[in-house]
């Protein structure tokens, strides 16, 4: 083999490796499938996951189905089945006297300055909740934190550590995350500081400053979330654009009135969440969108026609909400979103085979010029 060869293999290897790389994620343990024993206990966290601690006297808990007191589904809190796995994390995000609880974890690696990443984990409120939060906080330092405290990691108390570089994030949504039967991706992106190698996830406001939202009328609890699956990798840019203003081609267009269909956002049977192709296909309407300022857009939701009218009616609008989330979370207000499902109702194909049932799993939209 001669040197050009071996050059171009090698340069290809390297370039399949740095992909791999940019995809990686950078969480340990990031489902909690790994931990040292079965839990039997609240505030367990500590003891037995592996990779995951918690920063302050908060007691944290972990729950798998390997266990009968801090089991899955049904647990104290509630039931919920793992989104990934058979574990998941618990911890409350808001409760009285500012109490709150957090994860904190040691990633596989420092960040890269300057470099773009993003962040994901997925969220259910328990049904024994009976506050809802509005948003999440996620500190980034370069060595853990352990204070003697069970009340929010305030700015003062972080910079009462000398020894520490920080960046903290916010992670607002339009509206309350309040659904207690499926799990919620909670997403963002951000540009890396060079400092971050330990991540701490939670509410690091107080209870004065928590944008709450009452789900009983004598509500007294607070704000207790399991958490599932967390992810920070990077796509492998760098600078400072963002999702949200990355560029569209000239000839993207839309007809108003006229129904347009996703190409990418096609769910799986009995799936409502977004990949990253749905993603970045939702981006594209977005982007057109923001340049049009006077248009709305409305979404539906469809299904097949396998389960009961009222299921597949149900799943539907989680779909054309799933897109109406993206929508709003790229910055699109809400005033100028509405949605619906359909159900099974307007197939677009045989539901006779499973590449008709496939197409017939969609989300169309409209716009309009109101």
């Amino acid at each position: 083999m001669n040197s050009l060869s071996t050059k171009l293999i090698g340069t290809f290897t390297f370039a399949l490796l740095c992909l791999f790389c940019q995809a990686q994620n950078l969480v340990q343990n990031p489902s909690f499938e790994k931990f040292e024993q079965c839990p039997v206990k609240l505030g367990n966290l500590n003891t037995d996951v592996v990779q995951w601690s918690t920063p302050t006297l908060g007691s944290t808990d972990y729950f798998h189905s390997c266990s009968i007191h801090m089991g899955t589904p049904k647990n104290f809190n509630g039931e919920q089945a793992a989104k990934f796995g058979s574990g998941y994390s618990g911890l409350y995000l808001y409760a009285p006297d500012d109490y709150r609880e957090y994860l904190q974890g040691e990633l596989i690696g420092t960040l890269e300055k300057g470099k773009q990443y993003e962040l994901s984990f997925f969220i259910s409120l328990a049904e024994r909740s009976d506050f809802a939060i509005r948003e999440f906080g996620v500190l980034f330092t370069d060595n853990p934190l352990k204070f003697e405290t069970k009340r929010n990691i305030s700015r003062k108390v972080r910079y009462s550590e000398a020894n520490n570089r920080y960046h903290y994030l916010r992670i607002p949504d339009s509206e309350f995350f309040r659904d207690t039967q499926d799990w919620v991706e909670v997403r963002t992106t951000f540009e890396a500081k060079g400092t971050e190698r330990f991540m701490i996830l939670g509410n690091f406001e107080n209870n004065a400053a928590t944008l709450t939202t009452k789900r009983k009328r004598l509500a007294r609890q607070g704000a207790y979330y399991y958490l599932d699956r967390v992810s920070l990798s990077s796509p492998g840019k760098s600078g400072t654009v963002t999702e949200a203003s990355v560029p569209i081609e000239d000839e993207v267009a839309y007809e108003l009135g006229e129904e347009h269909t996703f190409k990418n956002v096609l769910f799986a049977f009995d799936e409502y969440h977004l990949d990253s192709e749905a993603r970045e296909e939702v981006l594209t309407v977005y982007n057109y969108l923001a340049k049009h300022p006077t248009y709305q857009i409305t979404v539906h939701g469809h299904t097949d026609n396998v389960g009961t009218a009222t299921y597949n009616q149900r799943l539907s609008e989680r779909r054309s909400e799933a897109v109406a989330r993206e929508l709003r979370r790229l910055g699109l207000p809400k005033s100028r979103i509405s949605w619906s499902g359909k159900g099974g109702r307007e197939p677009l194909a045989s539901n006779d085979s499973e590449e008709g049932r496939q197409e017939n799993r969609r989300v169309s939209f409209f716009l309009s010029n109101e």
